[in-house]
């Protein structure tokens, strides 16, 4: 790989299970993530993902690309526009640099209102990964 190359887009259903889930799997337990109810009665048309599940699936994106042995050295990101039940998230990703075993990675996440998240994530993929023993029965 080299500065300027394209990783293959993933393309990522945000069903209500999803936002749910993640919501609970990162202890965020504000309304507006799982209470249509509640979040309508604060403006939003439905339940919308968290920051955190969208972090989690940016990670996902990156160590999706470069393998089991990939390490997430930092990971920034800034939302934009909701993730709402039925669209979908199309993660982007560009090498921007790569300096011996870490690379980063510009990442957008687009779905049906626009960006839904930007940002760079530095990840190292060692050379020589250390041997993972298989468990023993």
């Amino acid at each position: 790989m080299k500065a300027d190359d394209e990783l293959p887009p993933l393309t990522i259903p945000v069903t209500r299970t999803l936002i749910v889930a993640g919501a609970i799997a990162s202890r965020d337990y504000q309304d507006v993530h799982h209470d249509t109810e509640a979040a309508r009665a604060k403006g939003s048309p439905d339940i919308f993902m968290n920051i955190l599940t969208t972090n989690g699936l940016v990670g996902r994106y990156i160590t999706d690309h470069f393998g089991p042995h990939a390490v997430l050295r930092k990971v920034a990101i800034r939302l934009g526009v909701p993730n709402y039940p039925g669209d979908e998230l199309v993660l982007r990703g560009t090498l921007t640099s790569l300096d011996g075993d870490t690379a980063e990675v510009r990442v957008v996440g687009s779905s049906r209102l626009g960006h839904h998240v930007t940002g760079t994530v530095t990840v190292t993929v060692p050379a020589h990964p250390r041997e993972i023993p298989e468990p023993t029965p």
